[in-house]
């Protein structure tokens, strides 16, 4: 008999992995694959990203712990090329960008590439048990409180050099990766940089009153003023809502209030109840803006419901069914199983031109999450 959770753990199991671990692998240069076409042939794209390395770390470490035995192979086989060919030494970090070859395009600091070389780390060090993969977390959190500190402490840059509005989001993957390897290791310097950002949160990035976390702020973290401050990402909310469950469980913070607000707000506003589909903005008057979805924000409306399972028993599978039917009917029913559509317009056109590997992290946390509230509530024998 089908579920959710057969069919969730079929195509993680039995398709996506066995897919991208033969053909995501970049064998000849090292790393891994940035993005295949829909037939499924290398797309050819000619740079690598640390946040993408960072990502199928994760993901193949995630899968070695579930009991995936070419993961831990495969994550190794990222790390290799993440600290030979994309770090620069001590002084200068991990680059934003390099050359298939791992020759530096862009030696940018970047947080949100940063964090997911802290993530990368954290997941490898759970996976193996290598305590390498620990001194390469501290590396690594040296050069964000050297390179990335903004001068009015609160926070860091999202880049270095910074243009723009500076944001939320590196932020949230920095506090998720830190939470992450305070777990494998146990060592305070990540609790303390997790609660650092869980404040900046509470003061800074969240509305408790509106219930809405904005994106772009100013350089003092006041909201970006006109219609840059008012763009709020259901998909974040969710994101959010479950980061901080992971808090409150691992550093004992009551962050309930903000968890349902969060989730709250995000499943009023940003889904349509007739399809399910999470929307890629609105405002914060819960307002839409852009109709259209990428794969990313329901995979992280399974999460938000998994962690209000967590913090009030609701039951999630309500909201687990509608958003993984949504990603398994709508955007992986590709031609060449294991692949996806990463993004739909409003009227429900597809967009892209190819796959992008980063996609699968999105996906393999989610799933990994609802399989865990599955067995918790004894619906996976």
């Amino acid at each position: 008999m089908k579920t959710p959770y057969t069919e969730i753990s079929s195509w993680m199991f039995e398709v996506a992995l066995p897919w991208w671990g033969a053909n995501g692998i970049d064998r000849h240069d090292g790393g891994y694959v940035e993005q295949v076409t829909f037939d499924g042939r290398d797309a050819g794209i000619d740079y690598k990203r640390t946040r993408v390395v960072g990502r199928q770390i994760y993901v193949f470490s995630h899968a070695a712990i579930l009991g995936w035995k070419p993961g831990l192979k495969l994550a190794a086989h990222g790390i290799d090329f993440l600290t030979s060919r994309i770090w620069m030494g001590q002084d200068t970090g991990f680059a934003r960008r390099v050359s298939r070859k791992g020759e530096v395009i862009d030696a940018s600091q970047d947080l949100y590439d940063l964090a997911f070389a802290l993530f990368a780390f954290g997941w490898h060090l759970r996976a193996s048990g290598d305590r390498e993969a620990l001194r390469w977390a501290h590396r690594t959190l040296d050069v964000i409180e050297a390179k990335m500190r903004h001068p009015t402490r609160q926070g860091f840059f999202h880049e270095v050099p910074p243009h723009g509005w500076r944001q939320q989001n590196p932020h949230m993957h920095l506090i998720e990766a830190a939470l992450v390897v305070y777990e494998a290791s146990g060592d305070d310097r990540f609790a303390e940089l997790a609660r650092e950002i869980v404040d900046l949160f509470q003061t800074r990035f969240f509305d408790i009153k509106s219930r809405t976390l904005a994106e772009f702020f100013t350089s003092d973290l006041r909201r970006a003023p006109d219609d840059a401050g008012r763009t709020i990402e259901p998909g974040h909310q969710f994101e959010w809502a479950w980061i901080l469950m992971n808090c409150q469980r691992l550093l004992g913070i009551n962050l309930s209030e903000e968890i349902r607000a969060l989730a709250d707000f995000a499943e009023s506003h940003g889904v349509d109840q007739t399809t399910g589909v999470t929307f890629n903005t609105i405002r914060d008057d819960g307002q839409p803006i852009d109709k259209g979805s990428r794969a990313w924000p329901n995979t992280e409306r399974i999460k938000a419901h998994v962690a209000l399972w967590e913090l009030d028993g609701i039951d999630p599978e309500t909201a687990l069914a509608s958003s993984s039917r949504v990603l398994l009917e709508r955007y992986f029913a590709t031609d060449v199983p294991g692949l996806w559509i990463d993004a739909f317009d409003g009227s429900g056109k597809g967009l892209p031109k190819t796959v992008p590997a980063s996609t699968l992290y999105h996906a393999f946390l989610a799933f990994s999450e609802a399989l865990r509230a599955g067995k918790a509530l004894g619906r996976i024998v």
